[in-house]
């Protein structure tokens, strides 16, 4: 499964600049490919704006449905953004954690919706013809490849974060009790959350075992188990960027002839004595591609790797399933669902071990689903056969 960037400054450190932009600004009627990470259509007309457009007023033509092309000042375009998102209303005085939730994504896609229509376009050698502009070539090529046509068209606040996702990849991310960094691409889950990392830390040392990790994302947690002992790891995931970040994250730790990965839904042929998987958490659906690392429509992820976990076992194989429980928090999920996934399966719980989020919304108190993130568990299963 996909794993999300996750919102996060990037490293310190100014983005190089280019100098004086030399491409043209998309001129009118020319054909362009458009790229979104929403899966929305291209848009059939877009309304050239620059500096002299005030937040207001685009707040009123986006809502009209315009896409708005700006050209002008890339700082000044960043603060549009940030001007538009100001003037958007939250809710507020939610009487519950689920009405807190279902507020907070209601709030989200409307954001989302509205400054995604700010757009600026690039030219065949991925150049962004906007003053002040920084070079976006190598993270466009990151996540995109080569141009296909001479202009491309992508929403401004999805650039900004392909921009803050090349300097996570280029710096590279340190994980507790992993010799050496992670390099996150663009729309892979982003493994900032320690919880789930030291709660496999607080395992005993591997002796040999063949692992599969269902879901890699990054591959951080194939590496932590390399690291401390399995013989060989088999990944899946079915986003082809996580499949070629593990990958490449292999390469660089000099894990590459121990770990292999597939694209693939679930489990990958064959059986292991160890299966990891670190799910999708919220049973709701995603609104777009980068969500489904974190939302899983009726739970249909989870309820499959249940399934299908004791055909991947070898006998006296275990599987370690690590999951927060903000879903039966915010009242998503009733209590005792998933042990009664488990016993539905034909599986058992060996032992679990779990450990309060730590992460930074845990402690935020103007976050609208605070009353829920803070009371949040993280707990790894152990999961066996049950006894017949």
């Amino acid at each position: 499964m996909p794993r999300p960037t996750r919102t996060a400054p990037p490293p310190k450190g100014p983005a190089p600049v280019a100098s004086a932009p030399t491409a043209s600004p998309l001129p009118a009627g020319a054909p362009f490919t458009w790229r979104s990470e929403s899966d929305e259509p291209s848009p059939a007309r877009l309304h050239a704006v620059d500096d002299r457009l005030s937040a207001d007023t685009a707040l009123k033509r986006v809502r009209r449905g315009e896409f708005l092309l700006y050209s002008g000042d890339f700082h000044n375009a960043k603060q549009l953004l940030g001007a538009l998102g100001r003037r958007l209303e939250r809710a507020s005085n939610a009487r519950s954690p689920l009405e807190a939730f279902r507020a907070e994504r209601r709030a989200r896609q409307l954001e989302h919706e509205t400054l995604s229509r700010i757009v600026v376009s690039l030219d065949r050698d991925y150049r962004l013809a906007l003053a002040r502009a920084p070079d976006v070539a190598l993270a466009c090529r990151q996540v995109w490849g080569e141009p296909a046509t001479e202009f491309t068209v992508v929403p401004l606040k999805q650039l900004l974060g392909m921009l803050g996702a090349a300097e996570w990849r280029r710096k590279g991310l340190a994980v507790p009790g992993l010799t050496g960094l992670i390099h996150p691409h663009y729309g892979v889950y982003l493994p900032t959350r320690t919880d789930y990392v030291e709660l496999l830390l607080s395992l005993p040392t591997l002796k040999g075992p063949r692992v599969f990790d269902v879901g890699t994302g990054t591959g951080v947690l194939s590496f932590l188990l390399l690291q401390r002992g399995a013989a060989s790891v088999h990944a899946t995931d079915c986003d082809s960027r996580a499949v070629a970040c593990s990958r490449e994250n292999a390469e660089q730790l000099g894990l590459r002839k121990s770990f292999q990965v597939t694209e693939a839904d679930l489990f990958p042929p064959g059986k292991a004595d160890l299966v990891v998987c670190n799910p999708p958490w919220i049973p709701e659906p995603p609104k777009n591609r980068v969500d489904r690392a974190v939302f899983d429509e009726d739970s249909q992820f989870l309820k499959r790797f249940l399934e299908g976990l004791s055909d991947a076992l070898t006998p006296g194989g275990e599987g370690l399933l690590i999951l927060s429980d903000l879903a039966v928090l915010l009242g998503l999920r009733p209590q005792g669902w998933l042990q009664e996934q488990i016993t539905r399966c034909g599986l058992t719980v060996k032992w679990s071990k779990s450990t309060a989020a730590r992460h930074a919304k845990a402690k935020d108190t103007s976050d609208p689903l605070h009353m829920a993130r803070s009371r949040e568990t993280t707990t790894l299963y152990c999961l066996t056969r049950a006894a017949t």
